[in-house]
């Protein structure tokens, strides 16, 4: 059958402006696009460890056979959540099927009517679809501006010492997706603790990355006891699937009750969980991977500078880099130009990002060679330059 008119009539707009999404097919290019971060997706020693704990271990299931609250809740869930909330040092961490069913399983369930959402104008899509369903008001601030924050925080404060304060709902990310750039987290802490708000933070694109284990912004801050909620994604930097909520056995307690994306769905399956465990434990244990990365992302911050390249990037000290190039033709043009060379480097085109502010988006990797880096950078500048 074919599509009804209407949205047939959207596909055609979104071609029209050569933003028409379409599937990639596998090529064999430098990995610039990826966020495997550290490697862990294509690790060996991970894949073979995963299948030996399930073999030690006699779990020969394919499936969790059912949602966590029926019979999904396999022996393997409780061990790896509590590795994960010892190594976060949180009290508790619960495991959902991805970051996107996190958030929105997060931000329908935990804000209530005539409480009050303020969250960064560039949170992701999936932070943003769960406060669609919330009963809250939401607001956004202007990004990572705490003046705006502020302002905003103040015009929901008692007038009156009868008047019931508002649950206010603080809502940022540690490192943002598409810019690369992180808040300041401190200064967050402090707003949050002056108007009594309750600081949830996204950690997708932090874990594998910051802190001295790979733990995070928050973290490697000290900030993990002034934080009511955290979401760890790990489909990045751990390099395998599903996410994990870290709170109070409160918390844990009520998503484990009302949140829809965790109730309603099959659970993870055994291999998908003991992947998750390895890979936490090789995050213990792992400085190499971590350390180049770090040494790859310092390198190209130099490189971009010594080639003038460094004004059309955002500020980012992490793995994210991003070039704006604005219009969509543009940008699509040197995409494919960078990879018809040999490097997979992704345009992130408007709608996903406002028009004007379309981009090439840069993954750095611990397993990028300094040669790569600089021949993609040169040939940046060739194309933007020419």
């Amino acid at each position: 059958m074919k599509l009804p008119k209407s949205l047939q009539t959207k596909l055609e707009q979104r071609q029209a402006n050569n933003a028409l999404r379409q599937l990639p097919t596998a090529k064999d290019l430098v990995d610039f696009a990826s966020n495997d971060y550290i490697g862990f997706a294509h690790s060996e020693s991970i894949f073979n460890q995963t299948h030996q704990y399930l073999a030690d271990h006699n779990i020969k299931v394919n499936g969790a056979t059912g949602s966590r609250l029926i019979s999904g809740n396999h022996n393997l869930y409780e061990t790896t959540e509590s590795v994960i909330a010892h190594f976060h040092q949180a009290e508790t961490a619960l495991i959902f099927n991805s970051g996107y069913d996190a958030n929105v399983g997060f931000f329908s369930a935990v804000p209530q009517r005539n409480d009050i959402i303020l969250y960064d104008e560039l949170c992701h899509a999936s932070i943003r679809d769960g406060i669609q369903m919330s009963n809250a008001k939401a607001y956004k601030f202007q990004h990572n501006d705490v003046v705006d924050l502020e302002e905003l925080l103040s015009r929901f404060q008692p007038t009156t010492d009868n008047q019931q304060p508002t649950t206010i709902y603080l809502v940022t990310e540690s490192v943002f997706s598409m810019d690369g750039d992180c808040p300041n987290l401190e200064e967050l802490v402090q707003l949050a603790e002056k108007y009594n708000a309750y600081l949830v933070i996204d950690e997708a694109h932090a874990l594998g990355v910051f802190g001295q284990q790979g733990e995070g912004v928050i973290q490697s801050l000290g900030l993990q006891d002034k934080v009511f909620a955290r979401i760890m994604t790990f489909g990045k930097g751990l390099g395998c699937h599903g996410a994990a909520i870290l709170g109070s056995a409160e918390l844990k307690s009520y998503l484990v009750n009302f949140a829809r994306s965790f109730i309603y769905t099959t659970g993870l399956s055994p291999h998908s969980v003991a992947a998750i465990l390895v890979a936490y434990q090789h995050l213990a244990s792992e400085k190499t991977a971590l350390q180049a990365l770090r040494n790859n992302i310092l390198f190209f911050n130099q490189e971009k500078l010594r080639i003038g390249l460094k004004p059309m990037f955002v500020y980012s000290k992490s793995a994210i880099q991003c070039a704006i190039i604005p219009g969509n033709d543009k940008v699509k043009s040197i995409a494919t130009q960078l990879q018809q060379n040999g490097f997979d480097v992704k345009p992130i085109l408007s709608p996903t990002v406002p028009e004007g502010q379309e981009r090439l988006r840069f993954c750095l990797h611990s397993y990028n060679s300094e040669t790569e880096i600089l021949n993609v950078l040169e040939l940046l500048a060739t194309f933007v330059f020419k």
